[in-house]
């Protein structure tokens, strides 16, 4: 048997424990692994009858190969934001079904976020083998409670906005850390509150400026070093803000939608209060050097369940950790919903916080 593995999206620490646990694997039964490099966008440019293509958008994945690649982030494979369906030339779904065929690829195991594992499913309806392996630092792909790269995120951030305080107090000032969550505000929701900052704006709750600047004022003054921390996420909206009020006259539209939203609502703080502010957008250092721990078990964990559903005979599945548990779905399961903070249960989006209305029986990332 002959298995092909990719990954695609942005890298997230995680990715090559669980390359190096598909190989080992699948090795164990005597099966080959080749992996795809640049995620579908070097699948699309291969020419099977050219044997320099293949080489060049292939890597071979032997025991010798993986050795120690579960200590490093981002992915040995390589990758891109790709979809076959939406090449330049068409829908290159045939082509990718031709190549694997003529390489001789018996399943395919793809690890990646939303746009990776649609095409996976798609690929599945076509009649090709695959397991799809759900990535993403911001944790919103429907179907799993937990994706790689998601704890490194978090873990990532909190060390980042603790780092940031020493600043942020000695100047006196508002501290706003930006992090990645355009569709998904749980990665800054969590963050938040294991740092324990002051407001936390997420992307599923529009910012009330008339709310949040009064509370941040207030953290200032009542903090004996006389400082507040604040952290957004990067797909959040500020309520009003194309109203045109006097501190936003001064960006054009363009800039409105070039400048990130930690930078604006620094510009309302430093408008409206009067006080300085200190930005950060911890942007792809969140995603940035090795897995922690639970991304390295669960990337681990990940492969040799992708693995095991090939070898009963199982495909068309995604992964999952649901309930604490290790699972998995049909592959299309992420086409019928979507993933976003349960803003009822752990959200006070009138004081901007994170709460927890119960802890007994809910998961440990408090989903």
């Amino acid at each position: 048997m002959r298995i092909g593995i990719l990954t695609g999206g942005g890298d997230v620490p995680g990715l090559n424990p669980c390359i190096r646990s598909v190989t080992l694997s699948a090795d164990d039964l005597g099966w080959d692994v080749i992996g795809f490099r640049r995620g579908w966008e070097g699948v699309m440019a291969i020419d099977p009858d050219d044997r320099a293509s293949v080489a060049a958008n292939t890597l071979p994945l032997t025991r010798e190969g993986v050795r120690g690649i579960d200590r490093t982030g981002g992915t040995i494979l390589h990758t891109s934001r790709s979809d076959p369906r939406r090449h330049k030339d068409g829908d290159g779904t045939q082509h990718v079904l031709k190549v694997l065929d003529r390489l001789g690829i018996d399943a395919m195991v793809t690890l990646g976020g939303d746009g990776t594992l649609r095409f996976s499913a798609h690929l599945a309806g076509q009649g090709m083998r695959v397991i799809s392996v759900p990535k993403t630092m911001d944790n919103d792909v429907f179907g799993t409670d937990y994706c790689i790269g998601f704890s490194t995120a978090v873990s990532r951030s909190v060390e980042a906005i603790n780092a940031l305080r020493t600043t942020v107090e000695s100047h006196e000032r508002i501290g706003v850390i930006e992090l990645f969550g355009r569709r998904s505000g749980e990665t800054a929701l969590l963050s938040g509150f294991l740092a324990q900052v002051d407001r936390t704006v997420i992307s599923e709750v529009p910012a009330d400026l008339d709310r949040l600047l009064p509370l941040l004022d207030e953290d200032k003054s009542s903090n004996p070093q006389h400082y507040a921390m604040c952290v957004i996420s990067e797909g959040a909206q500020i309520g009003g803000e194309d109203l045109g009020e006097d501190d936003q006259r001064s960006l054009s539209n363009s800039q409105r939608v070039e400048v990130g939203v930690g930078r604006r609502l620094a510009s309302h703080i430093e408008a409206r209060l009067g006080h300085g502010t200190v930005i950060q957008e911890l942007a792809y250092l969140m995603r940035a050097g090795e897995p922690d721990a639970m991304d390295r078990m669960v990337g681990l964990a990940f492969g040799g369940l992708a693995i095991q559903l090939l070898e009963r005979g199982e495909d068309a599945r995604m992964v999952t950790l649901s309930d604490g548990n290790y699972s998995h779905v049909p592959i299309d399961t992420l086409l019928h919903g979507t993933k976003n903070v349960d803003v009822t249960a752990l959200y006070d989006r009138n004081h901007f916080r994170a709460r927890l209305m119960r802890v007994e029986g809910m998961p440990m990332f408090l989903y």
